[in-house]
């Protein structure tokens, strides 16, 4: 099993997230908790990338036609961290 940290803001920020995008993410973090980064990637729906510029080291994965949930696979410690959830918006914050 892979633990899934959620940073503070996207409690907030699923607030204003449609129902749709927050299903999908409670099954995005349901195959990533029980399959890995590697599980995420089989999944063709999720179309998971990497991220570059000030987000390097960082994944995507769709949630939606808007909404992507950005991450990072810690595999040294079998972990994630989700820093947001977002309407395909990659400035940080």
């Amino acid at each position: 099993m892979w633990p899934i940290f959620e940073h503070r803001r996207v409690d907030r920020q699923c607030v204003v997230v449609p129902q749709e995008a927050l299903k999908r993410y409670e099954k995005w973090k349901d195959i990533a908790a029980i399959s890995g980064p590697l599980g995420l990637r089989q999944i063709s729906g999720f179309h998971d990338e990497t991220l570059s510029g000030t987000w390097k080291g960082h994944r995507s994965s769709h949630l939606g036609a808007q909404y992507r949930v950005i991450y990072r696979a810690l595999p040294d410690e079998l972990t994630f961290q989700v820093m947001s959830i977002t309407a395909h918006d990659y400035r940080r914050p």
